[in-house]
């Protein structure tokens, strides 16, 4: 019961992804995360961050976004301590970890893979460095602490760049 659950969710995730595209194209990457609702949890970052201008500059940026459920997986006292005036330093590490300069699509992150016999590593906006793998047939993202973040639909089209969506926060060490 729960698998079917998932993937019902998972199609329903898709198709409003899908229809969001073709009509996000104008809009930056702050407009689109405002425009969904599954985003919520990362827009309130992005402002306690201080980074929603910068995520409506000029970019391009490729943005691999974490979905309300994904932030759902971090411990409530802990999330909520993050969005503090005080944490905003960490905050903005967390955050720019999941941004890279640059636009890669989907085509472009398989090719990458291709050439790198399964494995890729960027260079995040925090200056960290995040690996992007091909595992089980799928494409994950895996940060510093080993942790895998799923990427869960692709290419969400913004004026400044492109969003992917992922299945949980990746952290820098």
């Amino acid at each position: 019961m729960k698998k079917l659950a998932f993937v019902i969710s998972t199609l329903i995730l898709f198709l409003f992804v899908q229809s969001l595209s073709a009509q996000q194209s104008n809009k930056d990457i702050v407009d689109v995360a405002v425009s969904v609702d599954d985003f919520s949890t990362l827009v309130t970052a992005l402002k306690a961050a201080d980074l929603v201008k910068a995520l409506k500059g000029d970019g391009p940026f490729t943005v691999f976004a974490p979905t309300n459920d994904a932030f759902a997986k971090i411990d409530a006292k802990t999330l909520n301590s993050l969005l503090e005036p005080a944490n905003k330093q960490k905050l903005t590490s967390i955050l720019t970890y999941h941004v890279v300069s640059g636009k890669l699509a989907a085509e472009d992150v398989v090719n990458a893979l291709k050439k790198g016999k399964g494995k890729v590593e960027l260079t995040t906006l925090s200056g960290a460095k995040i690996n992007v793998i091909k595992k089980d047939g799928k494409i994950w993202l895996k940060d510093q602490n080993g942790k895998y973040s799923q990427i869960v639909k692709t290419d969400v089209m913004a004026n400044n760049g492109v969003i992917h969506i992922i299945s949980d926060v990746v952290m820098p060490k």
